[in-house]
């Protein structure tokens, strides 16, 4: 039930978000939008800074993850722009607009699909809510999650209530498969992945702050979150190589 209730929180958050955009004028949702750059800005720093640093016993803080963030970018942002992922899905979205007259939908959809997605409490609470059938991680996401979702719809209009889907697919897929996957996504993967992918988010903070028409494809960089899975799978196969 946690996915459930994460989405109809994103729902209603959505709803809410998207009565009070059209109760503003330009001005108001300009500043908005610049507003829900500096906080999805924050929320993307947070989560480097919380995934990086780590706390001694002599109470000196040091980071680690620093190569393969810079490892991971490069390679997925390649791939992406290899593979035009950004160009493709735009052009799938771009035929929604047109058909249901929604203006700025792939925005809306690709931004707030990429928050709800990234990040530890996704995929834990995922496992949890399959394994021990405790939603508690999963609701509190979602009650953040609804929060972000009325900002998000207030900024960007329709889309975000259409990013339920991926999210839907995404933790319920996680939650179907948690008893194969609870000694799988945990440890320094799940910290590699929510690394990279707070990074992706700090990317669409960038892009809510500047709107220059050479704004990062923040689509393009989605196979960095592969490469941390990569590189586990490289070193469990060179461990069973040497056994």
């Amino acid at each position: 039930m946690g996915t459930l209730i994460n989405v109809a929180l994103i729902l209603v958050g959505g709803t809410i978000g998207l009565v009070f955009k059209k109760a503003v004028n330009k001005n108001i949702e300009y500043s908005i939008h610049k507003a829900t750059g500096v906080a999805v800005t924050i929320i993307g720093v947070c989560g480097i800074l919380s995934n990086m640093l780590s706390v001694g016993e002599n109470g000196k803080i040091s980071s680690n993850g620093e190569l393969m963030l810079v490892v991971s970018l490069f390679l997925g942002t390649l791939l992406g722009e290899l593979l035009k992922i950004d160009d493709r899905l735009n052009r799938g979205c771009k035929k929604i607009e047109d058909k249901f007259k929604m203006s700025n939908f792939s925005a809306g959809f690709i931004t707030s699909t990429m928050i709800y997605c990234v990040g530890a409490m996704a995929i834990v609470g995922a496992i949890n809510d399959g394994l021990l059938h405790d939603s508690g991680t999963l609701i509190t996401k979602g009650i953040i999650d609804g929060i972000t979702s009325v900002i998000l719809a207030a900024s960007l209009g329709y889309g975000v209530l259409f990013s339920v889907i991926p999210v839907l697919v995404y933790q319920g897929l996680i939650t179907l498969l948690a008893s194969s996957l609870q000694n799988v996504l945990t440890g320094e993967l799940l910290t590699n992945i929510c690394m990279v992918g707070y990074a992706l988010v700090i990317c669409i903070g960038i892009n809510f702050l500047y709107n220059s028409r050479k704004q990062i494809k923040t689509v393009n960089m989605l196979p960095s979150l592969l490469v941390p899975v990569a590189y586990k799978l490289i070193t469990m196969l060179i461990n069973l190589c040497r056994k």
